[in-house]
């Protein structure tokens, strides 16, 4: 078994990072090498600049967000944790690809239209075709399976896709005149528990690093205070919470904070509803403030003690880099030879 993910270093992680995927990749981690297998976790700084950004930012937030990964648990020995820029292969096995992808399947890709908007004459070529790096990022390392939420199921279908025509077209034959793939075809993990965490200002938008106001979520870096003050300021309605699950229905930002609750507690929001069902956010407000400030205090306190040591931080990275490197190679030599290019 060989998982692989990514994410953007696009800046802090926020609450809805850690229990909607973080939280699943230690786990991960912790499985796959009980099995023997490998769980690669990288920082996609190649997908970063397929937008406007800031040089000077991309480089410091690539270096917060291994600190922050590895504050929340992910292990450098027992993952291989890295990013995309130290290992050259992600760029040139997305080149071989591009022969493959098709024009029509990068148009039809939701992503896409959402982020280029109105203006797609003005959108990057790297906006475009990052569907196609996203594939390359996971069949680069014949990845069994990729962990995904449901707004990424789209973007490994294109993977499986491409995977699949490449294998179709040009797959070379064993000594039986059997084709040989040259990409296993990844499978999709959608973890059962992963939070959906919404917006502690609008719960029916999800909490995102790109809201304008800091006070729509909770950071990973953010100390006890500022998350005590966020979660007392967090919109709410006038109404009791209700003793069952169904009286939150209409009621997304109270179903919000009863959610978030229950996933910190290791518990179900009807056991939550049991024990503060009547209560008015007044005394329920507090007590998940408390608990956040208790599983997240860890965090925030390796988090801290990590991003200062650039030296530390730089090391995993090349740790990782170096084992991935490792992995991609044998890989992108079969493309090449499968496509008849002489090197």
């Amino acid at each position: 078994m060989r998982i692989v993910s990514g994410i953007q270093p696009t800046g802090n992680l926020h609450l809805g990072n850690y229990l909607g995927a973080i939280r699943n990749w230690v786990s991960m981690q912790d499985e796959v090498a009980a099995q023997g297998g490998d769980s690669l976790y990288f920082l996609a700084d190649l997908h970063a600049i397929s937008m406007p950004h800031d040089p000077a930012t991309l480089s410091a937030n690539t270096r917060e967000m291994v600190a922050a990964l590895v504050a929340c648990g992910v292990d450098p020995d027992r993952s291989i944790l890295f990013n995309q820029t130290q290992v050259p292969q992600h760029a040139e096995l997305q080149w071989l690809l591009n022969g493959t992808a098709r024009m029509g399947w990068l148009n039809r890709m939701t992503q896409w239209k959402d982020k280029a908007g109105k203006n797609r004459e003005g959108a990057s070529v790297a906006l475009f075709t990052y569907p196609v790096l996203q594939a390359a990022d996971v069949l680069l390392y014949q990845a069994t399976h990729v962990p995904v939420g449901e707004d990424q199921k789209q973007h490994l279908e294109l993977a499986r896709d491409i995977a699949q025509k490449f294998n179709n077209d040009f797959a070379p034959k064993d000594e039986n005149g059997e084709d040989v793939p040259v990409f296993t075809l990844p499978a999709p993990i959608i973890p059962p528990e992963a939070a959906r965490i919404m917006s502690l200002r609008d719960g029916s938008s999800k909490m995102s690093k790109s809201d304008p106001s800091d006070m729509a979520r909770i950071n990973l870096t953010d100390d006890a205070d500022t998350i005590m003050q966020k979660v007392k300021k967090a919109k709410t309605d006038p109404e009791p919470l209700p003793s069952e699950k169904e009286g939150l229905e209409g009621r997304a930002e109270a179903r919000n904070l009863v959610g978030i609750y229950a996933v910190m507690a290791g518990t179900t929001m009807e056991a939550v509803l049991s024990d503060f069902g009547g209560e008015g956010f007044g005394k329920f407000k507090p007590a998940l403030g408390e608990l956040l400030v208790e599983k997240l205090a860890p965090i925030n306190a390796r988090f801290v003690e990590l991003r200062s040591d650039r030296g530390a931080l730089d090391a995993i990275l090349r740790k990782g880099s170096e084992k991935a490197r490792a992995l991609a190679v044998p890989t992108l030599d079969k493309a090449y030879e499968a496509l008849g290019l002489v090197r």
